[in-house]
C-alpha cells in the first residue's frame, strides 16, 4: 500500500530545471531511501512531499490528499502530519533542547503544559536525550544535534517522517546511532520514512527501498537488494562510486 506519490512532477527555479517529469512512490510502513549526485535535486522531493514546494506541473498526493488542491491555511494544518528533519537540525539557538521539541505541540495543538511535558519527556527518552533537555543547541555534539532534531519532528506522532542527509558530516559511530534511530523510530511511530542519503552503509543497514534520482528524473527504484543489482550502468557507477562511467566527472 502506497502512502505518498509524486506523479510525472516538473520544477524549474529560474533557468535551472531540477526535476523533470519525475515520479516516485513512497510505501506506507517503510523506509524509503533517495539517492543521487549532489545538487540532483532530492532535496527538493522532500520538499514537494510536504508541500513546502510546488511542482510548476505534475501531482503530489500524501496520505490520498493531493497537495496542490489545498489552501495555505489547510496546508499548514496538513503538515503537521508530516515530520521533517533538517539536515543541520534548524533547532532554535535561544531556546533549550526541551523547548525546542515542546514547540510543534505548543504552536498547534491545545495539550496543558503537564501533557506536553510527559510527551516531550517521552520523545528526548526515544532518541536517548531525555538528560539533554534543558541545555542549549550549542552544548550539544553534532549527533546529539541531529537526534534532537529527530526528536523534534515526531513528538506530534507524524504519519510520514522525512529526513535531509541525517548522517553528513559525521564518524561512523555516530553514524550507526542515527541509523538505528530512525529504523527505532519508524517502528516506534509505525510510520513511514523518507531518508536523503549519500551514506550507502547506512542505507542499506536501513532502507527497504531504494530510489535514484538522476537529472531530475528517478531513474532506478526498487527494495535495496534490487538497486543494488542493478543493470544500469548510471546506478552502478554511483554505488561503487567508480570515475569510470556515464556520469560525467
Amino acid at each position: 500500500m502506497s502512502l505518498a506519490f509524486i506523479d510525472n512532477a516538473s520544477l524549474s527555479f529560474g533557468n535551472k530545471v531540477v526535476l523533470r517529469r519525475c515520479s516516485l512512490e513512497i510505501k506506507e510502513g517503510a523506509i524509503t531511501c533517495l539517492i543521487g549526485l549532489s545538487g540532483a535535486g532530492k532535496s527538493t522531493v522532500l520538499r514537494l512531499l510536504n508541500g513546502l514546494r510546488m511542482p510548476d506541473v505534475g501531482r503530489v498526493t500524501v496520505m490520498g490528499v493531493d497537495l496542490m488542491t489545498l489552501s495555505k491555511r489547510d496546508l499548514i494544518d496538513f503538515r503537521q502530519r508530516i515530520g521533517f528533519a533538517f539536515q543541520f537540525s534548524a533547532l532554535f539557538d535561544s531556546m533549550t533542547v526541551g523547548d525546542n521539541v515542546a514547540l510543534p505541540l505548543r504552536e498547534h495543538t491545545r495539550l496543558s503544559k503537564t501533557d506536553i511535558d510527559r510527551i516531550v519527556n517521552r520523545t528526548l527518552d526515544s532518541v536517548g536525550l531525555l538528560q539533554a533537555r534543558e541545555q542549549m543547541p550549542a552544548e550539544l555534539s553534532g549527533g546529539m544535534l541531529k537526534r534532537a532534531g529527530f526528536a523534534r519532528a515526531v513528538v506530534n506522532n507524524p504519519r510520514l517522517v522525512l529526513y535531509d542527509e541525517p548522517t553528513t558530516g559525521l564518524d561512523p559511530i555516530i553514524t550507526h546511532v542515527l541509523t538505528d534511530t530512525i529504523k527505532r523510530l519508524r517502528q516506534q511511530l509505525d510510520g513511514t520514512a523518507v531518508v536523503v542519503s549519500h551514506d550507502l552503509d547506512s542505507i542499506y543497514a536501513m532502507g527497504d527501498y531504494i530510489a535514484m534520482l538522476f537529472e531530475g528524473a528517478i531513474i532506478e527504484y526498487g527494495t535495496v537488494e534490487e538497486v543494488r543489482r542493478s543493470v544500469n550502468p548510471i546506478v552502478q557507477q554511483f554505488l561503487q562510486g567508480s570515475e569510470v562511467g556515464p556520469i560525467p566527472i
